[in-house]
């Protein structure tokens, strides 16, 4: 069923958080994640039954159509799915190929950048930390700065690093993520500007 995938929503926006924030971009969001973080904004998306399953002719249609050359793939967790054929396919029509991860499962496809954004109850592959262009930790309290330094061991030198305040209790996450990175410049700030905005 590699030629099937269970599609959300798809929809043509701007990416709206980290390295790639206000990059015009084709949204591919699939269906199914076993990871369940509590403050999940797409908890509808959990259930791999809640998305149409669609080929992958059909998906990549609309993003040509669309007139996109980057597309975003997320969830869900979308490395549940095999997605070596979307994404070949895709290359083939020259878009780039953007995913966006928590990195428990073997990442398959062809990517020109991988978000990896690391969850406390499921710890990432180590594998897939070294893949990562880019590691997005989402702070909820004092713990996740001590969790994002953990995981930014693991990943190369080249990957860029961002902390990202939780949305329900962003006014004291972003105090406290501002304060962090003055002390460990390293580190950069991710903001939800969508959100903001009231874009999607």
């Amino acid at each position: 069923m590699e030629n099937f995938l269970p599609v959300f929503e798809h929809f043509y926006s701007i990416q709206g958080e980290g390295y790639n924030t206000g990059m015009p971009a084709y949204f591919i969001r699939l269906s199914g994640c076993s990871v369940g973080c509590a403050w999940c904004d797409t908890k509808i998306t959990w259930s791999v039954e809640g998305g149409k399953m669609t080929s992958v002719d059909v998906i990549v249609n609309e993003v040509i159509n669309s007139n996109s050359k980057n597309v975003v793939i997320t969830g869900g967790e979308p490395t549940m799915h095999n997605l070596s054929v979307l994404t070949d396919s895709l290359k083939k029509n020259g878009i780039k190929t953007f995913l966006e991860t928590s990195g428990v499962n073997k990442i398959t496809g062809s990517w020109d950048w991988i978000c990896i954004s690391p969850k406390i109850q499921r710890p990432p592959l180590n594998e897939n930390l070294l893949l990562a262009n880019e590691l997005k930790v989402v702070v909820g309290g004092q713990k996740y700065f001590l969790w994002a330094e953990e995981n930014a061991e693991k990943v190369s030198p080249e990957c860029k690093l961002f902390l990202q305040p939780e949305w329900i209790q962003h006014n004291d996450s972003t105090r406290m993520i501002i304060e962090y990175i003055k002390l460990n410049p390293k580190w950069n700030l991710s903001v939800q500007i969508h959100k903001y905005l009231r874009i999607r």
